[in-house]
């Protein structure tokens, strides 16, 4: 099995950072290349730190040219929905443009494989609330057709001789390193889990419930949350899957079961001991009743094993990475 180096594009963010951290753990050589707009210099645990940006070929020209890479791990995009509806062309350029760049970069220099960062948008809303990995892509906003875009890059280099690809597509990530060490610092987040631990310790006022008359047992949405060191997971097991020879696959990253928004929110609150300022809101447009993934796939092709499908683990790794934010612990990183 031939192992080069490996580059990480936006390993300074949430999940590459997991993702990084544990590559470093099973001895792999990473370089990380990140701009750190949305990224940390201190998540970066493993390898070197390069700080610049994915689309500049000149920059990805010198980091080949320099380093044995066999495998990018390309995580770098914008990935906040409602911005990428008022803003598409900043999503069109950085998600699908930039990532061009990346492809024709590393084909240029012979790379070999690519784990790509894809997303669960790329369904839309999908018949039946559930998706597999055959079910039809029609996303809904311009966040899912960007990273779709890439999907169908990769696909269309890879026929025409380039690196084979497992691009897996994310459902709701969520929760920490168990160790601490690393934790979900994004600015101006928007996902339930981290939102909810932020209101449970002070940083937010309270936490918005939009929708509560939906056909679900409780009235309120259902999503599928895979905690991320199983998803950093899936990254390792998709790179031992292609550096054996394998062919290039689309898979879903999810458990297959869901949590509603107010399940979420109780546990919360049981972690934390304290009730949550809950508002509810109308629906918002766009939102699925409920959105699960079906992912027998990935266990069967990757032999990938989750080890943290338990909402309580999810949300106590969430919360004691907020606490220690929320009390400014110096091991600990967040925007000022």
């Amino acid at each position: 099995m031939d192992k080069g180096k490996i580059l990480v594009t936006g390993g300074a963010g949430y999940i590459g950072s997991h993702v990084v951290r544990q590559l470093g753990d099973a001895g792999e050589n990473i370089i990380t290349l990140d701009n750190l707009s949305t990224g940390f210099e201190a998540a970066v645990t493993s390898g070197e730190l390069i700080i610049g940006d994915t689309g500049d070929a000149a920059l990805l020209d010198r980091i080949f040219a320099e380093h044995d890479i066999d495998t990018v791990m390309h995580f770098a995009a914008h990935t906040v929905v409602p911005e990428s509806v008022s803003d598409p062309l900043k999503y069109y350029g950085n998600n699908t443009a930039s990532s061009r760049t990346l492809l024709e970069r590393s084909h240029a220099h012979g790379v070999k494989h690519v784990v790509f960062s894809s997303t669960a948008a790329v369904y839309g809303i999908p018949p039946e609330n559930k998706a597999s990995e055959d079910t039809p892509t029609k996303p809904i906003n311009p966040y899912g057709s960007s990273k779709l875009m890439t999907e169908w890059m990769l696909r269309d280099l890879a026929f025409a001789g380039g690196p084979s690809y497992v691009a897996l597509r994310y459902f709701n990530v969520a929760g920490c390193d168990p160790s601490g060490t690393i934790g979900q610092s994004t600015p101006k987040a928007t996902l339930l889990v981290k939102v909810a631990c932020e209101a449970a310790v002070g940083i937010r006022p309270g936490v918005k419930i939009f929708g509560t008359d939906y056909p679900t047992p409780d009235g309120t949405g259902l999503r599928d949350y895979i905690h991320v060191v199983d998803l950093a997971r899936a990254h390792l097991d998709a790179l031992a899957y292609l550096r054996s020879g394998n062919k290039s696959v689309t898979l879903n990253c999810g458990y297959g079961h869901g949590y509603s928004v107010r399940e979420v929110l109780a546990a919360v609150e049981k972690a934390n001991g304290q009730p949550l300022n809950i508002s509810e809101e109308p629906r918002r447009a766009g939102d699925p009743p409920e959105l699960v993934a079906v992912a027998k796939k990935i266990q069967s092709v990757l032999g990938w094993i989750p080890q943290h499908d338990d909402l309580d683990t999810i949300v106590r790794t969430s919360l004691d990475w907020e606490r220690k934010i929320a009390n400014q612990d110096p091991s600990a990183y967040w925007t000022a």
